[in-house]
């Protein structure tokens, strides 16, 4: 079996890694067992260097072309896969083993990525933020350029209210977790749902400050640290 591709986003960080959804793709490969490689492309490179592979590309909200990772690259099929969830999707199709999307859950986990998007999305002006600092300066202007359309700027004001609204999201998902009977949203059973909180979580642990990863790691009497490190072990990345 030749390796697959994993294409994602380089940063000034050890181990280059930050971005939660090429970090998605990351642990359903190491979780199935899957050989894989990565290469990394500068943030400002994105849409050549997907171009030059044949990805798709998508609209931004002004109407021009952008493409975005992960892309994965499958040489033993010849598929091109972008975005996360429809990476997951064909990993699951093609190589069944060890499933994360158990009992036919693909669609509610779908529907649970969209209600843990709007949890979360109140630190996005704090990720955002120091995102830039972990580019090099000409990702880290186009970053500005393409985020903002998304989170318009500045990213530095109502940090105070935003955290509030963040710990609410988290006291919801941890009500959550307290329905089931194990420790993965599914109970005893691991899931591409748990991925997709723990690489956020990983995400905030790469990119935000220290002191704003140790609030978030302490609420819920430490519950989203446990998660992290549960979800990393799991998929061997631990």
């Amino acid at each position: 079996m030749l390796p697959l591709v994993l294409y994602d986003v380089i940063s000034d960080l050890p181990g280059n890694n930050f971005s939660p959804n090429p970090a998605k793709s990351r642990f359903v490969l190491r979780y199935k067992d899957i050989p894989f490689v990565t290469i990394w492309v500068e943030y400002s490179d994105i849409s050549i260097a997907m171009k030059a592979i044949g990805a798709k590309s998508k609209k931004r909200r002004d109407g021009s072309d952008v493409c975005t990772v992960p892309v994965l690259s499958d040489p033993n099929t010849g598929a091109l896969i972008m975005d996360s969830l429809e990476i997951a999707s064909y990993l699951e199709k093609t190589y069944p083993e060890k499933p994360i999307f158990p009992n036919n859950s693909e669609s509610l986990i779908y529907a649970f990525d969209s209600a843990h998007m709007n949890l979360i999305r109140p630190v996005m002006k704090s990720l955002f933020l120091t995102c830039t600092e972990i580019l090099s300066p000409a990702s880290a202007k186009f970053f500005i350029g393409v985020r903002s359309m998304d989170v318009p700027l500045p990213w530095d004001v109502e940090r105070d209210a935003d955290w509030e609204l963040l710990e609410k999201g988290y006291n919801t998902a941890y009500e959550w977790y307290q329905k089931t009977n194990g420790k993965w949203i599914m109970g005893d059973t691991f899931s591409y749902a748990d991925i997709i909180v723990g690489c956020w979580l990983l995400a905030y642990k790469r990119v935000l400050k220290e002191d704003e990863w140790v609030r978030i790691s302490s609420w819920n009497g430490g519950k989203w640290a446990q998660v992290l490190a549960d979800v990393e072990k799991e998929c061997k990345l631990a």
